[in-house]
Order: C-alpha cells, then structure tokens, then sequence
C-alpha cells in the first residue's frame, strides 16, 4: 500500500491525484519535530503499542504519550468489516509506512483501504476532526442519478443512526438498497471515542457535502467514499465489504418517463404494483411480528432454563442453618448493605461464606435472580465464587467460597493490619482487581457493571489474592449495549461516578470511576472522604491538589517503603485519570491494565477530578448542594451516616 503526501501547508484532498492502483493517502501540515526530539521519541513509543497492542483487535485502539508541546495524540481505525488479524497488518503496515511518507510531520493522518491512522500533538480524542477530506470515487455514473441520490439518501438516513448508537468498541453500520435496477450497497464509521450526537453530526456533514465537495466529482457515480479523521462512508453497487448486511426486500420502480406511452405504462405499472407491495408490506409485518414474539418466548425459556439450571446450585435451609450453627453470631464475617455475612461449614468440611438477605435490604426477588443467575456465569481467579443459594420461605440466601483474609477494607483502614500490606502486596491486588474488571467488561460471556466496586466489597484470600464480590447491584447489558440510564440509583456515596449519582447515567466508566478512587485509597491507606486534625478531607481532592503540585509521595502511606516510591506515583496518576469528570476522559479498563503492566508508556496528564473541594467549607457547601441526590430515608436510624463517610451502602437514591 502507498502514501501520498502534498508538500503543502494546508490539507488538500489527494484523490484526484491517484490512479486505481494506489490504496491510500495521507494529509500533513507543516508542523515539522527534529529527529531525537522528545516528540519524535514519544511518537515512536506510541505507533510501537499501537502496532503491538492487543486492544486493536476490537477494531480500535488510542493512545497518547509525552506532555505538551511534545505530547504525541495517536489512533488507529479498522474497517467495521474486516477481519481480526487483516485489521493486524493494515495497522501494523502504517505505523511504519506513515512515518516514511511523512517524515518529521508533527500532524498526519493516513488512509490505507482497510484502516486509517492519525497522531498530532493536538487534542483528538473525542473531537470531531473534519479539517481533512480524503475523497476517491470507485466506480462509473449511475443510469438515473435522481433515483439513484433518493436510494442512497435512505439508505444512510437508516445506517447513521446505527451507526451512531454503536459501542465504545465500534461505531459502525453496512446495508444496502434498491435503486430501480441497481442495489446500491453502503458502510458508515466513526471513531469510537465520540459521542453518539458527535458521530450523527460527522457522518450527516460528511453525506451532506457529497454534492458540494470535490468537484461533484463523486456525486452519482455508482462508487465512492469520504474520509476524514473522525467518521468515514462508502457506497458500490458491489458489495466490496464483508460484514452482515441488512438485506432488504427489492421494491419494483417505474423507469424513467419516455413520452405518453411510457406514462400509461407507468399508471398501469403503479395500479398493478402498488397493491401488490401493500400486500407485501402487511406480510412483512405480519411476519416480523410473530417473529420477533417467537424470539420473546425464547428468550423467557432461556430465562427460565437458566432459573431451572441454577436450581441444581440449591441448597436446603436446614443444611446451611446446621453449617453456620443457625447463624450464631460467633460466625458473623460482617454486615453489607443488604444482609449479614456468616461463616459456615458443610457436612464434608468445606468452609463457606453465606450472605443472608434482610427482608427489609431492598433487594427484591429481581435483584437475588439476577446475583444468582451473573455470578453463576462467571468464572475467573479474580471474583469471588458463587457455590450455591437456599429461596425458602422468606429465606434468601448466597453461598460462596470462603475467602479466609476477610475483604480490604479491614487492612488497609487498620491501623495495626494495614502493615500486613506491603506495596508488593497492594500492587497485586491492584492488578488483580483491573483484571477482574477487564473479565467483567470485556472478557466474560456477558457484559458487567459492578455499580458498587468498593474496598468492602474486594476480598483477599489465603494469598492475599483480590476477589470481587456482591454482584447484588450489578447491571447486565445486552449485546453491543455500552451506556444506559435509570431513575433507580444504587451504590456507595464516594465511590459514585458524577453522571450516574447526578443524573443516572451509567456505563463501563463507572466502574472505572470507583476503581479509581479504590487505587488511591489503597495507596494512600486513606478513605475517599477522611479527617485530618480537625478537618474533614476528600480524597481525590487531596490527591489532584498534592499531584498537581508535586508533591504527591506525602500522600503515600507511610508504612511503606519509599523504594517503590516510583511506581507508587505511577499508581496515584492512573488513579487520577480513573476519576475525570468527564467519563469519555477516563480509560477503559483494558487501557488501565496496559499501563499497570508497562511502566514504560507515558501517561495522559490527568485534569481536575469529579467532585473537587478547595477545603472543608467547600466540601460542606458542596455537599449541601448535592444532598438532594441522596436519600437515606431506606436507611434504619443506625445505618444513618454523615456523608463523609462511604462504608455503607445507599439503597436507592432519587435524582430530580
């Protein structure tokens, strides 16, 4: 594949200057870096992980490294449709081809046919970048263009919105569409770093500019495609992409008018046929209808099937009262927002954890099927194993495996355990607790949101290994889903990301939210909220002020050795960029598992996180501001604590 580069300031589209046998362009501007410069080293080490990295299997991978005015912004793109290892190559190809066409270039954005790529040292990630066209028409005019345009129009006023709506992993949609005697086929793409507004306003400028753009050079030709930085489409009468089509059924046109003849032709036509369709159209409803009802019963009978396979996991009641000496209070591990923890132990001797639901916990028959039915599902070192459940009477209970070190919150708020922690100890939990997060988002058969990561809520076993526990809240979502809403808002204050406390807005983010805040507390060996002489502090707040002014080592605990001093800070800055206001500034957990494995990748600067206060008077005024958001009424009066404490759960909480 081959790049072309003007040797012009300005971007210029470089299509016109092709001939069918190049594959791809390129665009830069003059903004040149020295060869050994910091730009040119942090360049190199991005466009390295970008060719090695893992992430790109998802079609998609960004990166930065460096600090401004060095800071190098990268990203790769695969077409929607391509395969996992072609996706590989494209990208690996252009990492290197780019910097050959382009040498010494500090912008540059590169188009091969099956991917793209696109480094500056300016701000890109969620931004719509449209000051670079590549445009290039692939095929021959159509026989009626007014036909033609008006299928072509359909078709991407149907995939746009598709598109738009798609996953933080992909925004991309192919379909196709008759246009009397031609079935135009069609892809859009953004970058899946937008929004969905941002991708619907891309793709929407970049269709609507068809006409006006490059001469009307593509306007009704039977091929062509517009790319630029953040979305792209393409349309062939060929289907030239692989991926599932929308197929659709071909509605018969008239041809276009020839004189009287031909008009009478056409109403006889149009008598005959559209009746005909009419008739088609309520069959196709019909059908659909019952198909999609069929689909419904099907998955009700799966539902249940699952219910009926968990129902081999049951234990009688009598069994597990007799395991925990009917629930002594000598066995009581510890009390969580919706019951008490007891140990237990089974006729053969295994030890277990049997969490008994309290009537009044607000966790319904909803919530125990759905911890039932995720956790079953789930299987990984990471997360805490769900051996069983007993449902009788008013009796609700979970049986898991017994994790002996209790959770961590007991060691490192603990002024005497907390020592027990070294840091060689706290960094494997803390990669240890991504990884289980990383299964739960990305690996596992469904897609997870914890919604209540805490440090209660992470056990440590003999080894000190992390496992997730109480899926209780967790929120399961359906394929390809990636964000949604509700009115019903669950978690533990302090560890709440500001859209899903504020407004209900829930994604993968908010488990990186809390994750954040948990790996500053286990740095620190300080809770998210704590009081220092006689002030309260907050502790992200705490830990941006002491960052930002570098002085971020006196907020390490300091029970620890200052010879991991390093990597701790390391710590303290992913944390920092785990909890951006904005969710679409934090990464994603695969993004936080690369770089607590490769100390070498330059971090992101982190901006001020969510919550801010200056002091004590500013977090009292904030908290008085917010307190709407948090209601406490389900509370019983001794679960009823000040705000600036996070260490019991809210059962619900009403946004206005």
């Amino acid at each position: 594949m081959i790049f072309s580069a003007p040797a012009v300031a300005h971007p210029v589209s470089l299509a016109h200057q092709l001939t069918p046998s190049i594959a791809a362009a390129a665009y830069h501007n003059n903004s040149n870096y020295t060869t050994d410069s910091n730009f040119h080293r942090n360049l190199n080490s991005v466009l390295s992980s970008i060719a090695s990295a893992t992430q790109i299997d998802y079609g998609f991978y960004n990166l930065s490294a460096g600090e401004v005015p060095e800071r190098v912004n990268a990203f790769a793109l695969c077409r929607g449709d391509v395969a996992v290892d072609v996706c590989r190559s494209c990208v690996n190809n252009s990492t290197r081809k780019i910097l050959e066409v382009c040498p010494n270039t500090m912008d540059v954005f590169g188009v091969y046919e099956l991917c793209m790529i696109r480094y500056s040292n300016s701000s890109m990630f969620g931004v719509v970048d449209n000051k670079y066209t590549f445009y290039e028409e692939t095929g021959q005019n159509v026989l009626d263009v007014t036909l033609f345009n008006q299928a072509l129009q359909t078709l991407f006023v149907r995939l746009i919105p598709r598109a738009a709506s798609g996953n933080s992993f992909k925004k991309f949609a192919s379909g196709n569409q008759s246009a009397g005697v031609e079935t135009v086929y069609a892809t859009v793409q953004c970058t899946p770093d937008l929004s969905e507004e941002q991708c619907s306003g891309c793709l929407h400028d970049l269709f609507g500019n068809i006409s006006n753009c490059c001469d009307g050079s593509v306007e009704g030709k039977t091929g062509a495609r517009l790319t630029n930085p953040s979305c792209n489409l393409r349309w062939d009468i060929a289907k030239k992409f692989s991926g599932t089509l929308e197929i659709l059924s071909p509605t018969t046109l008239p041809a276009p008018s020839q004189g009287k003849k031909s008009n009478t032709a056409v109403r006889i036509i149009v008598i005959n046929v559209v009746p005909a369709i009419g008739v088609m159209i309520l069959v196709i409803c019909i059908c659909r209808f019952i198909r999609i009802r069929k689909q419904r019963e099907k998955e009700r009978v799966k539902i249940a099937n699952n219910i009926e396979g968990a129902e081999s996991l049951q234990f009688a009641f009598s069994t597990i009262q007799d395991a925990t000496e009917d629930f002594s209070e000598k066995n009581r591990l510890g009390q969580g927002g919706f019951g008490v923890v007891y140990k237990g132990v089974l006729p053969n001797g295994q030890e277990i954890a049997v969490k008994r639901l309290s009537k009044d916990s607000g966790q319904g028959d909803l919530e125990f099927k759905n911890e039932v039915l995720l956790v079953a599902k789930l299987q990984h070192r990471n997360l805490v194993k769900l051996l069983g459940f007993c449902l009788e009477g008013i009796e609700r209970l979970l049986i898991y495996e017994f994790v002996p070190n209790s959770s961590l919150d007991h060691f490192i708020f603990d002024p005497t355990k907390r020592v027990q922690l070294n840091w060689e100890r706290r960094y494997k939990i803390i990669g240890g607790i991504a990884r289980g997060l990383l299964y739960l988002h990305e690996d596992s058969r469904l897609r997870i949101i914890h919604r209540d990561l805490k440090a209660s809520n992470i056990l440590l076993d003999e080894e000190m290994n992390p496992k997730i526990s109480d899926f209780g809240m967790a929120w399961l979502f359906v394929v390809d889903q990636t964000q949604g809403s509700t009115s019903r808002i669950v978690g533990t204050y302090g560890y709440m990301a500001p859209e899903y406390a504020l407004q209900g807005h829930f994604s993968v983010k908010l488990d990186v939210f809390s994750f954040g805040v948990l790996v500053l507390e286990i740095v620190t060996g300080k809770k998210n909220s704590f009081r220092n002489r006689d002030h309260i502090k907050h502790l992200l707040s705490h830990a941006w002020r002491n960052w930002r002014e570098g002085t971020a080592q006196d907020i390490i605990d300091p029970v620890l050795s200052s010879s991991s001093a390093t990597e701790m800070m390391r710590c303290i800055h992913i944390g920092l960029l785990c909890v951006q206001e904005n969710a679409t500034d934090r990464p994603t957990m695969a993004s936080v598992v690369f770089m607590l494995s490769n100390s070498s990748l330059t971090l992101q600067i982190p901006s001020q996180p969510a919550f801010f206060m200056s002091n004590q008077s500013d977090m009292s005024s904030s908290l008085g501001q917010n307190s709407r958001v948090i209601d406490q009424s389900s509370l019983s009066e001794s679960e009823r604590i000040p705000l600036s404490r996070n260490d019991v759960s809210i059962s619900e909480l009403y946004p206005r």
